[in-house]
């Protein structure tokens, strides 16, 4: 009954605040149901669902506070907010989740889980097609465990008809570095180098359940970048799905490769855009830190219309040049290119200069790269696993596509 509810006052109009403004309210408020003194939750809605999450698969914990429900008189309104935070909260969930439990075997079934609830195709690639036809990605995964093997995993949905809308995500299950191996506390978080699948199976989903006008193409290279006999090698020279050869000069370097094959992929089916996902380099994390994650793209009305969806959705992004001058970083003496620049100089920039070269000049493209992880809680956002960006994209693909 009304008379039963907790009230909750704010000063301010909620609309006019950012998502997280009742986030800490929602941590630490009892289990019940409240609502607003006056006027209706708006954006903050968010922060109230996500500041709720927990992640719980591996403990007990019974000192877990019961469901803190925010009422609205306009339920209707906030579907859309809803499948953005339960979008958010997958990102969370799978990256949380150790390797041991989140392989391409697993990426694949949360595909599966997601053409099968929303009447999409979902195609695998693995073994002998795969090392033939994305001959990076097999490479890449080839030393994994039996079990664990590499995949192109492809989902399609929406009506042929509507503008074709690429997501790529970058799935290293876990990244040892390779032959180039990490020192354990470079290793330590790996089990999150799938993050930029995450977001694209997050986002798909959202585009889903929300019908948007496209015919979507969701593409995840999932691999482990393992340690073995069969690993592959600096040194090597990797033949590629658009004909190039690449060098390799660091195995660590081993997200881009895999992402360069799905992409020329993507570019296959004549998209009008192709956005990716990458936790792709620890040197964006030096320039810009946990909370900011990179933006490429090669179309400035696109990383214009990023940029303002990002602003308004208070979801930042922090666009860097794709900077010509830095192209001859790559040359090879041997290959068409290096996959890693020698040096310490601008690592997010010469990768996302490797990623151009397999994007078609005349397709629309944007990567994001991203840390996927909070060190530290804030309201709404606890420490862990996160999604960065995603609602500054939907954001985008809503205004452009909608």
């Amino acid at each position: 009954a009304p008379e039963d509810w907790s009230v909750v006052t704010v000063v301010a109009n909620v609309d006019q605040l950012s998502p997280w403004c009742l986030a800490k309210l929602a941590e630490t408020l009892p289990e019940g149901s409240y609502r607003l003194a006056s006027g209706e939750p708006g954006p903050a809605m968010l922060g109230w669902l996500t500041g709720q999450y927990r992640f719980d698969r591996y403990r007990k914990d019974d000192k877990a506070a019961g469901p803190r429900i925010l009422l609205t008189t306009e339920p209707g309104k906030i579907d859309e907010t809803l499948r953005l935070a339960t979008a958010t909260c997958k990102v969370r969930d799978l990256v949380n989740t150790p390797a041991e439990d989140m392989g391409p075997a697993d990426l694949e079934a949360e595909a599966a889980a997601l053409a099968k609830a929303h009447d999409a195709t979902l195609t695998v690639t693995r073994g002998d097609a795969l090392e033939r036809g994305y001959p990076m990605i097999h490479a890449v995964g080839m030393a994994a465990a039996r079990g664990r093997e590499p995949r192109l995993i492809e989902l399609e949905w929406g009506n042929p008809a509507h503008p074709r809308l690429a997501l790529v995500g970058k799935g290293v299950c876990f990244d040892t570095g390779g032959l180039d191996i990490k020192p354990s506390a470079g290793m330590r978080l790996m089990k999150k180098d799938m993050g930029g699948a995450a977001h694209a199976l997050a986002l798909a989903a959202v585009v889903m359940a929300q019908r948007l006008p496209v015919r979507l193409h969701l593409l995840i290279p999932a691999v482990e970048n393992a340690v073995a006999g069969n690993a592959f090698r600096p040194g090597d020279v990797l033949q590629t799905r658009k004909g190039l050869t690449v060098e390799n000069t660091n195995t660590d370097a081993e997200g881009r490769l895999i992402l360069g094959d799905a992409l020329v992929k993507a570019a296959e089916g004549k998209p009008d855009l192709i956005l990716d996902f990458a936790t792709l380099t620890g040197a964006a994390r030096v320039a810009l830190g946990p909370d900011l994650p990179a933006l490429f793209a090669n179309d400035d009305a696109l990383s214009a219309a990023l940029q303002d969806a990002a602003s308004a959705q208070s979801d930042p992004l922090w666009r860097l040049p794709l900077w010509d001058a830095y192209d001859e970083m790559l040359k090879s003496d041997i290959a068409d290119m290096v996959n890693a620049a020698d040096g310490p100089f601008a690592g997010p920039i010469t990768a996302a200069l490797f990623l151009r070269r397999f994007v078609p000049k005349e397709i629309a493209w944007a990567h994001l790269d991203l840390f996927a992880w909070r060190p530290a809680a804030k309201p709404g956002r606890p420490k862990g696993g996160d999604a960065m960006g995603l609602r500054a994209v939907w954001a985008m693909l809503k205004g452009r596509y909608a």
